[in-house]
């Protein structure tokens, strides 16, 4: 038995306790892609079927790092400068704000030693990697399909209207 909570702000909106547990349900569609999934929940919730219980689970999760360009000093340096100023900009504002006819001293003087700090931290770190990861990546979970799972008590409906939608009548069984 897995215990929920109620999400406040949503009426009888439920939500999974915090610990992790195995979904639930019989499976009513399998997608390719989480859009997909999606797409067939949001039908179901405009076909006014009980959405509360509807779980997709990403079924053989991978992790997919996405390499974007090479990592050089000139890219890191400039990165960090960037940064740097950025946030001396920000204090240096502040400091403007609550320092009565200080003028525009305290943003030039946070601007200045936000960049230093800035080259200075990006250097320190880069160099620590000692050219081990000279490539900027993203990374994202995937899965290789989305099964989408729904309560015994209204599996079969569930699957009519997805079955409906995907033979290209999505208000056949409504």
């Amino acid at each position: 038995m897995t215990s929920a909570t109620t999400t406040p702000g949503f009426a009888g909106a439920q939500r999974p306790s915090a610990l992790p547990t195995l979904p639930e349900g019989w499976p009513i569609g399998s997608y390719g892609t989480y859009e997909g999934a999606q797409r067939a929940v949001d039908h179901l919730a405009d076909s006014e079927f009980p959405v509360q219980d509807v779980t997709i689970v990403g079924v053989e999760p991978m992790l997919v790092e996405r390499v974007a360009a090479r990592l050089t000093w000139g890219r890191v340096l400039g990165s960090g400068a960037l940064s740097g100023a950025w946030f001396g900009l920000f204090v240096g504002l502040l400091l403007t704000l609550f320092t009565q006819g200080a003028g525009i001293a305290p943003m030039l003087i946070g601007l200045v030693t936000g960049v230093v700090f800035g080259l200075v931290s990006a250097a320190i770190g880069y160099r620590a990697t000692r050219g081990k990861r000279d490539f900027v990546s993203s990374s994202q979970l995937v899965a290789r399909r989305y099964d989408v799972l729904c309560q015994p008590r209204n599996a079969e409906r569930g699957r009519d209207l997805l079955g409906a939608l995907a033979m290209g009548n999505p208000f056949a069984t409504n």
